[in-house]
């Protein structure tokens, strides 16, 4: 069993403390959060932690195991290193960090002392990416020729803007799904509010094999929109995240010369909980020592692009 410390008892820390606890392979030590009040409920919901108001304290135990990171996006760098260079295996919250030489600090970091780096990309782990990604490999409907994401409301913050927080998602999945770096990019950003970063972007990239990606990314809406589709050859795949059931729809061309005629199908998902999936790789991770998602550089590509899209001028 692996001890966890946990930074961060937020939104998102209070999801990752049920995942973790739920697990037969995993021991929650310590919660750290600069906050009383989410201190007394962390304390209150698990009886046997030991909490803390200084992340450095509690990462000195020397029966932490495992860091995981759920604080403010700028604040994943400092915590990481720390974590690492105490020789901590680590989970950070997505991003990784703000910064694509940071990245490579945590990577060399890590490498030196043989630690693993996971990031919570939750839908990597996600049925309904992982059906989209065998779709792909299989080519079940030809090629692709276009996609479209759009990811809409989310909470305001100001530690950094739209890109690092909803388009994450988005690079995170186009990276996973095509393995590949466009080759141009567009961009239209908008700050709409006073006193807070970019809320809202519009993303145009280019890949190979003439592959067209928009990608509408916005905080600012009164209803929450997470919505995927693929244009491929043969048909058109809707993936709704907010359905609770049928999360992807397919519509394969009836005929090959009519591209109004559609017939529609659902198949069958995966809807197990992504946190969860994460909980389980990270203990296979760390008992095999293999990270094979997050081999090949996947969060130096990942973050690239972000840079990229966030330092591209309209």
């Amino acid at each position: 069993m692996f001890n966890i410390c946990l930074v961060g008892y937020g939104y998102w820390g209070e999801k990752l403390a049920r995942n973790f606890e739920s697990s037969e392979y995993f021991n929650i030590l310590s919660i750290v959060d600069k906050k009383k009040f989410s201190l007394d409920l962390a304390k209150k919901k698990y009886t046997k932690i030991t909490v803390y108001k200084n992340y450095k304290i509690a990462i000195k135990d020397p029966l932490v195991d495992i860091v995981v990171i759920s604080s403010p996006t700028s604040t994943h760098f400092a915590i990481a290193k720390y974590a690492l260079q105490n020789h901590k295996h680590i989970l950070v919250e997505k991003p990784l960090s703000l910064s694509l030489k940071e990245v490579k600090k945590l990577n060399k970091i890590a490498k030196f002392n043989n630690k693993s780096i996971f990031v919570d990309y939750p839908f990597l782990f996600s049925g309904t990416i992982n059906y989209i990604k065998k779709t792909i490999e299989n080519k079940k409907y030809g090629k692709i020729l276009e996609i479209e994401s759009f990811r809409e409301k989310a909470p305001l913050r100001k530690d950094a803007n739209v890109i690092w927080d909803l388009c994450t998602h988005d690079v995170s999945i186009l990276t996973y799904l095509l393995n590949s770096t466009p080759h141009k990019i567009q961009t239209i950003k908008k700050k709409n509010l006073k006193n807070y970063p970019i809320d809202t972007v519009y993303v145009n990239l280019k890949y190979k094999n003439n592959i067209n990606v928009l990608i509408k990314n916005s905080w600012i809406s009164p209803i929450k929109i997470r919505l995927l589709k693929i244009k491929f050859e043969k048909a058109i795949l809707f993936c709704d995240e907010n359905e609770s059931m049928y999360k992807i729809k397919v519509y394969k061309k009836k005929y090959k010369k009519n591209t109004n005629n559609y017939i529609l199908e659902i198949p069958e998902i995966d809807l197990t909980e992504p946190l969860s999936k994460i909980v389980e790789y990270i203990s296979n991770s760390i008992n095999n020592k293999k990270n094979k998602l997050f081999s090949n550089n996947f969060n130096g590509k990942v973050t690239y692009l972000l840079e990229k899209i966030n330092k591209n001028n309209d």
